[in-house]
């Protein structure tokens, strides 16, 4: 039974990431029905969806750099989750387009923030002749994460409304970044 459980820093990476994980699939299924509700149209969901990738994706090759030099990456994590609670939080106060856009410019920036730091924390924890098995872990977590996000997502949107999803996904990134940042002291990275 021991060969199944992962070292302390590993186990709270994989939690912490699984809220954000979980409250970002909380909308993937319904967002284009959003996007819909402020005034879009599909193309407005795929431009927004365009601007989040790129902004992502440029984004990432900076935090990646940046990551290769501080010390402590557990704290440009934090800084990425709170980037993406920010964003959830502000879905609430979308009423155009292209404030959408920023704030999906916003969650791409969050995301891609914390990404490769993310990588460098979980590679550098990893227990010598175990990294398939600890890799996988996360990759089966993603998907686990998406099918409960999604399903969760959905339930609550149909019972609640589309704020009540925006507030939950950004306290879900909040006390991720919370938690990681009163263990840092504690030198657990």
């Amino acid at each position: 039974m021991r060969n199944f459980l992962f070292n302390k820093a590993l186990r709270i990476l994989l939690i912490t990431n699984a809220l954000i994980l979980i409250s970002a699939a909380m909308l993937g299924p319904i967002y284009a029905i959003f996007v819909e509700k402020v005034g879009g149209d599909l193309l407005d969901a795929s431009i927004a969806g365009g601007l989040f990738a790129l902004t992502g994706g440029l984004a990432t090759l900076l935090s990646g750099k940046m990551s290769d030099k501080v010390r402590h990456s557990e704290f440009i994590i934090i800084l990425g989750y709170a980037f993406m609670g920010t964003g959830f939080f502000l879905y609430q106060y979308v009423n155009t387009v292209e404030f959408l856009f920023v704030i999906q410019m916003i969650i791409g920036l969050g995301q891609a923030t914390y990404s490769p730091a993310f990588d460098k924390l979980y590679s550098m924890h990893l227990d010598n002749g175990k990294g398939g098995t600890e890799w996988g872990a996360w990759e089966s977590m993603y998907y686990f994460t998406t099918a409960a996000g999604a399903f969760v997502g959905g339930l609550i949107v149909t019972k609640f409304g589309f704020n009540a999803i925006f507030v939950i996904m950004a306290m879900l990134c909040y006390l991720s970044a919370s938690y990681l940042y009163l263990l840092a002291p504690k030198r657990v990275f």
